[in-house]
């Protein structure tokens, strides 16, 4: 037997379980990039305007590094502008969390130790793993290319693979940290962390240089992914980058799985103190989650500063360019172009928050599935006071990472502080609603529980994507984020927000009133 004998039964067993979650994932990418090229037609159909929006970029090296800058005003070239950067974030985080999935989780839950017990070879999960990975870079290649075809052959083909090779290498980076580490939780943070170096590096860079050439971008690979330039005179050497990054990486990966026990890492876990110092249900929901918070609110703060900063300099950016004005308008209401800016970016906040209160929700999933509530049920701990403790998190995180958003918004803007806070704690209720879904879906059926994962990606693409496109009202409406006020600038409702606070109290309630009552998974 060889160390990769059953890498072809792994894969197809991988590739069969993330038959729902992947392909969402490569859908909400590609619609992403392909919606692009008509709105981008519509934002920029003359040369004056593409002028204009290039003499805008060079001056503001706020939006360089929030977006990075652009090399070709064919509408290929704004396309890999406008979400080259972004939809390469989404390719690396679809990608670590395949990798770790199959390699450490497999270990985590046992499952891992019964199928080596058969015919499998040491280093056959982790060649599964990142084989998933790169079918579902490759299926991303592919619909890229395909799609944005039309705007040049070449520029498409290097685009597609561009994506895919930024999969790749947090695919491979997230095969060493799995080998590391032992838990998945970490081993997806510590990738994620990479994933955010990364960024502020190619955001540092790009805020310093205007080209593209500056040592913090060449340090990023997604600073690899702009400086390929697809539709703008690829340079197809820029690839090698990644294929060496690729080959190294993953190269590491083998090494290290050859050389540690199944189940264990190099840094394994320390453990706790002889005597518990955990009191309660809602302490230990503390302990498991308050990394994750930590991280959100950091994250969200920072994000707030950036984008409060960017506030000022937004009607500059927009100009006379009456397109733009009306996307920022539909997103965030009919008042000035700063306050519809900014009413825009609390908006796409509130979206990402509503992915922290579907991960916090499904913490509980996680523990009842791992076998770990069974043994802390049997114990004098209530199931409602055991999952109140993980709510708690939840739905209080969201409220605090929405509240410290509002500060970063403050201390980047500089003025108003009122109403850009109340702003950001109106998104609150949506993102309520969509928490109370992924209880609900947890309470009533807990294989049905990762579906909230897809609702909450399903109103992240109306929100997003679907102002750009001038989406009709009803496919908006689906989202409850689309029933909110547009703060700050415009009027503020109260019948929405109670509705939906409601709505979210009435949903939660019945999911805990069935998770009171079913069994457990064992």
């Amino acid at each position: 037997m060889t160390t990769l004998t059953g890498t072809g039964t792994l894969l197809r067993f991988a590739l069969r379980r993330d038959r729902l979650t992947t392909p969402v994932w490569i859908a909400v990418n590609a619609l992403t990039v392909l919606s692009m090229p008509n709105t981008l037609k519509n934002l920029y159909g003359t040369e004056s305007e593409r002028a204009d929006l290039v003499r805008q970029l060079g001056t503001n090296a706020s939006f360089r590094a929030l977006i990075g800058p652009l090399y070709d005003t064919s509408l290929g070239g704004l396309t890999a502008w406008r979400v080259g950067v972004y939809a390469g974030v989404l390719a690396a985080v679809t990608s670590l969390l395949i990798v770790v999935r199959h390699t450490r989780e497999e270990e985590e839950s046992g499952r891992a130790e019964l199928l080596a017990s058969g015919a499998v070879g040491r280093r056959a999960s982790l060649t599964a793993a990142l084989l998933a990975a790169a079918v579902a870079n490759g299926v991303l290649a592919l619909l890229i290319t395909a799609g944005l075809a039309a705007q040049g052959t070449a520029g498409a083909l290097a685009f597609g693979l561009g994506l895919a090779a930024t999969g790749m290498v947090f695919a491979t980076a997230a095969a060493i940290v799995a080998q590391l580490t032992e838990s998945a939780r970490l081993a997806r943070g510590l990738t994620s962390a990479a994933l955010g170096a990364a960024f502020v590096l190619r955001a540092a860079g790009d805020s310093a240089s205007g080209d593209g050439s500056s040592p913090l971008t060449w340090l990023s690979p997604l600073g690899w992914l702009e400086n390929l330039r697809p539709f703008a005179a690829e340079r197809w050497w820029v690839l090698s980058l990644f294929t060496a990054a690729v080959l190294a990486q993953a190269a590491v990966a083998y090494v290290l799985a050859g050389r540690r026990d199944l189940g264990m890492s190099f840094f394994p876990t320390r453990p706790g103190p002889a005597a518990g110092r955990l009191g309660s249900a809602a302490a230990l929901a503390w302990r498991l989650q308050r990394g994750g918070v930590l991280g959100w609110s950091l994250g969200f703060f920072l994000a707030g500063i950036v984008f409060g900063g960017l506030a000022d300099g937004a009607a500059d950016l927009v100009g006379d360019n009456a397109n733009a004005r009306e996307i920022f308008e539909r997103m965030g209401g009919q008042s000035g172009v700063t306050d519809a800016f900014l009413a825009s970016m609390v908006g796409i906040m509130g979206l990402i928050a509503a992915l922290y209160v579907v991960a916090s929700v499904l913490r509980l999933n996680g523990e009842e599935t791992a076998g770990r509530a069974e043994p802390l049920l049997a114990c004098a701990v209530g199931r409602l006071r055991w999952a109140a403790g993980h709510l708690t998190i939840a739905f209080g995180g969201s409220a605090l990472i929405m509240l410290l958003a509002g500060l970063g918004f403050a201390v980047g803007y500089g003025k108003e502080v009122g109403p850009v806070l109340g702003a950001c704690l109106v998104q609150l209720p949506a993102v309520w609603v969509i928490g109370a879904l992924a209880l609900l879906l947890y309470g009533v059926a807990p294989r049905l529980a990762p579906a909230a994962w897809a609702v909450a990606v399903a109103v992240l693409l109306i929100g997003w994507v679907g102002p750009a496109l001038n989406a009709p009202r009803p496919v908006l409406d689906l989202s409850p984020f689309g029933h909110l006020p547009k703060l700050p600038g415009g009027e503020m409702a109260w019948g929405p927000v109670l509705v939906l606070t409601g709505l979210a109290a009435v949903l939660a309630a019945g999911g805990l009133a069935r998770l009171r009552r079913r069994d457990l998974t064992t």
